[in-house]
């Protein structure tokens, strides 16, 4: 368990986003805790384009060289380009006005979708 969580009889945690806990009636976070109702959510996603030579393109290269050495080169020209999404920056604000941000790294597309699926359950928590 997280030292930074009260030690008194506490309702078990039903979501964890980065080192943000969230309760059926509280988020607790480092510097403290608030009541959930109330409180409002924000995430970004911190994204970057990668640009790279198609891995097809490379094997035309190799294979192409051995017949047509110079045009065969022309495959490394081709450039692939992705959006890829590097960390999302979650932001929750309390009733009161307490702001506390947290930066979770994301590997993968389906790790981004679990954090938005685990803001969406904390929103319909907050929210009922």
């Amino acid at each position: 368990m997280d030292p930074y969580l009260p030690n008194h009889p506490q309702e078990p945690v039903l979501v964890t986003i980065g080192d943000i806990h969230v309760t059926a009636t509280q988020v607790i976070t480092p510097v403290g805790a608030f009541p959930l109702e109330g409180s409002r959510w924000v995430a970004v996603d911190q994204v970057g384009v990668e640009r790279r030579i198609p891995s097809w393109a490379v094997i035309a290269t190799v294979v192409g060289f051995f017949f047509v050495a110079c045009v065969s080169l022309l495959f490394l020209l081709v450039k692939e380009q992705r959006t890829v999404v590097y960390s999302t920056q979650v932001t929750v604000v309390g009733p009161q006005g307490q702001t506390y941000t947290t930066t979770v790294p994301v590997g993968s597309p389906a790790a981004a979708a679990d954090i938005a699926g685990r803001l969406s359950y904390v929103r319909a928590l907050g929210s009922a």
